[in-house]
């Protein structure tokens, strides 16, 4: 059986690891193959059929740092607000929070009903319903965005690409809130760290103005930022900006319908949202659809990309915590439970209301606050709260009746090994009856530590640091297979011609997929195939007394009674050392293609190497053709598909790679093997050839080419090589006469597999 060489492999993974850099740790196939399978675990719940790829790219330049198209998300790990972070683990976080987002956006985007939005926009209309106008200025705004639309094709495309932004805005706060409330582990964690940061960059309105005011900021830029920070985090950073603020006025008015829109697990909602943002702060969207046109004009006048797209994505890099829109063509998955506004987040909404609330109030007085002197006095009024709700009783950590409760993470107590405070059994007259209380989600849990995050990193730089150090040990070895193929002598029939070894030293995501996908019914067949040697091996390697034999030197008294003679036993000694090895050589000649005749060997590679690893058997895999060089010439081409010792344990997707090729120069291909062979140290060496035809290669063919096969043969059969050719072509007469009794006859391919491994069971020597 091919082993993993855990010695070596340990050996060179230690000086491995720690030369792996950050651009190889987050733009491996092993980090992306890693949260494509945390993707496919936690979308299961839905019966998400598609498969969610992942590409890892590290390109700093790349103003974009995470987007999907709902078929891949693309994640640059080389943007700088990956790379500023300080640390390894606090930069996977970062990446697995990106990553979180865009899973939200192909989860729970409905991206058919904002191609729909679109489509209706660019007739005039909205969709899926006008907005709501209950003011005479609404109403006025309306008419007047029509009209422009109206008036140019340019200001309708920009409006277009506008309002999938703020469409994106509104959709960002939803899809954050269903995954930080259905995926609590280590996608939650991640994208609340984002969140985190993403908040803290979130500049205050004051600073936004006084950045209007020296014209580095337009001002819808700033009420596009106060929208996004109250969909993501239910608050707005003021200030010392009074809370009457035009700006903060505006966004005031819009936080009912932007809670409507993400309680609702309809996109449609969120688009009637994003209809009445536009209409509500249509003259500064105005104002900003004419700054795209002139951007757009000095971009084309200056020879610079002119795509409106392009020039909007730079305007709107001013936004902090923004994120690309979406595309796709998927509705979102079903889920029953409704979306939910994490219990943080709601008491955030609800002091932002109050926010509102207060600063009408102070307005009809003639009194306003600014925003961080209401955020003062709501801190105060807080501490005042918890102080008062503090006065109480002291919590009683004996359990007694009427000791206050705590909340999770402070009510742990140590475990002691004696009797502690029981309550006795009391006398009483009935239970209390509690009113005013709820049900809520408490999103503030924690629990006291989390390593997921380092331990993660560790398990993907181990086989990262593994895959490099088998990729450097299959270099090796392929180096030494071509210099043993360069030492052998092959005979004047084959001078002149090169042997060159070839090995997949990386198996890659597509022949693991392919060989899962068409292994299934073959693993069956070689299943089957175990099953009347499997117990007796075991039994050969466990040893001991092998009782009901016909004939034998012991008699076994406890066997007497039987009527069928089966009353001998015999000790059979442990026997660990494999009495059998297997080496199978494909003729992967261009006639192999014909008929499906590669098709069928590769099946039998597939089932015989797995019977023969199953059952502790040593085997190897080999295919040849031929093929030419520049300087060399002719070349006899060896493909390495499974050797006895393996590195990596991945021999069984290299089998995807047999094909038919060129022409096929049977005597080099099969000393090298047969040579290999015979240095193993099993009694019996069993050799397996596959071919449909004659040996046919440029000076070698006729009878002068079947007599150095039969020449091969003979010399090594006097080492002990035990020959077996499976004719699965036309030329069987043919290969009958170079191969004589060696000769297997398979007329009917469908057979093929079954026979091989037939074949194999005969050998097995107990």
């Amino acid at each position: 059986m091919a082993r993993v060489n855990h010695k070596l492999v340990k050996q060179r993974l230690n000086e491995k690891r720690s030369k792996i850099s950050d651009r190889q740790f987050f733009t491996s196939r092993l980090l992306a193959g890693h949260f494509e399978d945390m993707a496919a675990a936690q979308s299961r719940r839905y019966h998400y059929q598609r498969r969610i790829h992942v590409n890892l790219i590290w390109q700093p330049k790349n103003p974009s740092v995470a987007n999907t198209d709902n078929q891949y998300i693309t994640i640059n790990a080389g943007h700088p607000f990956v790379t500023k972070t300080r640390g390894r683990e606090n930069r996977y976080r970062i990446v697995c929070g990106l990553f979180a987002h865009e899973l939200g956006h192909d989860l729970y985007t409905d991206f058919l009903a904002e191609q729909t939005y679109d489509n209706r926009l660019a007739t005039y209309a909205w969709y899926p319903s006008a907005p709501l106008l209950t003011t005479v200025d609404d109403r006025r705004n309306e008419a007047e965005l029509w009209d422009y639309l109206k008036a140019d094709p340019k200001n309708l495309e920009a409006a277009q690409i506008l309002a999938h932004y703020l469409s994106n805005v509104v959709e960002d706060g939803y899809i954050e809130n269903r995954i930080l409330t259905c995926f609590p582990g280590t996608l939650g964690t991640s994208l609340s760290e984002l969140r985190e940061i993403h908040y803290e960059s979130l500049p205050t309105v004051s600073e936004m103005i006084e950045r209007e005011e020296n014209g580095d900021r337009q001002t819808f830029e700033t009420i596009l930022q106060l929208l996004l920070s109250y969909a993501k985090y239910g608050e707005i950073k003021y200030g010392d900006t009074p809370l009457s603020d035009p700006r903060i006025q505006t966004v005031f008015g819009l936080i009912t319908m932007i809670d409507e829109a993400l309680m609702q697990t309809s996109g449609k909602e969120r688009l009637r949202a994003t209809s009445m943002i536009l209409v509500r702060c249509w003259p500064q969207v105005r104002d900003y659809l004419e700054l795209i046109k002139q951007r757009q004009e000095e971009a084309a006048a200056a020879g610079e990309s002119s795509e409106l797209s392009e020039v909007l994505s730079k305007l709107l890099k001013s936004v902090a915590g923004g994120s690309d829109p979406g595309s796709g063509n998927s509705t979102p998955v079903f889920d029953p439970t409704g979306s939910v506004v994490p219990s943080a987040t709601m008491k955030a909404r609800a002091k932002t209301r109050q926010d509102a609330e207060d600063a009408q109030e102070q307005e009809e007085s003639g009194d306003p606050q600014t925003g961080s002197e209401l955020e003062n006095e709501n801190s105060e009024s807080g501490e005042e709260k918890s102080n008062s709700g503090q006065s109480g009783a002291a919590p009683d950590s004996s359990g007694t009746p009427g000791a206050p409760m705590t909340g999770p993470g402070t009510g742990k107590q140590a475990a002691s090994e004696t009797e502690k405070g029981r309550i006795p059994l009391q006398q009483t007259q009935g239970l209390s009856e509690p009113v005013g209380g709820s049900t809520e989600y408490n999103d503030d849990y924690e629990h006291e530590s989390c390593a997921t995050a380092a331990e993660e990193i560790s398990r993907i730089l181990d086989k990262m640091a593994e895959q490099a150090a088998c990729n450097e040990l299959e270099s090796e070895r392929l180096q030494e297979l071509n210099d043993v193929a360069q030492s052998l002598s092959y005979g004047n029939i084959h001078a002149g011609v090169s042997i060159r070894v070839n090995r997949i030293k990386s198996v890659d995501e597509e022949l693991i997929e392919q060989y899962q996908t068409i292994a299934p019914p073959l693993l069956a067949i070689s299943r089957q195939l175990q099953k009347s040697l499997l117990q007796q091996l075991k039994d050969s390697r466990r040893g001991g007394k092998q009782t009901g034999l016909l004939m034998g030197r012991r008699l076994d008294t406890h066997a007497l009674h039987r009527n069928d003679g089966k009353v001998f036993y015999k000790n059979a000694l442990p026997n660990e050392i494999p009495q059998l090895t297997v080496g199978l050589l494909l003729d992967e000649s261009g006639s192999m293609c014909s008929c499906d005749r590669c098709t069928y060997a590769r099946a039998a590679a597939i089932i015989l190497y797995d019977f023969c690893q199953s059952l502790d058997i040593p085997v190897m895999v080999y295919g040849h053709s031929t093929g030419y060089t520049s300087g060399t010439g002719s070349t006899v081409e060896l493909y390495s598909y499974a050797e006895f010792e393996s590195y990596d344990n991945d021999d069984r997707y290299r089998l995807i790679d047999i094909s038919a090729r060129s022409s096929n120069r049977d005597g080099a291909a099969l000393r090298f093997v047969a040579d290999r062979l015979s240095k193993r140290p099993e009694p019996v060496k069993l050799l397996i050839l596959v071919s449909d035809g004659q040996p046919a290669d440029t000076g070698y063919y006729g009878t002068a080419a079947e007599e150095d096969l039969r020449g091969v043969k003979h010399e090594y059969q006097r080492k002990g090589i035990l020959f077996l050719t499976a004719a699965i072509g036309d030329d069987k007469e043919n290969i009958e006469r170079i191969y004589g009794d060696s000769f297997l006859d398979i007329t009917d391919l469908h057979q093929l597999p079954s026979k091989l491994t037939a074949v194999v069971k005969k050998h097995i020597r107990f």
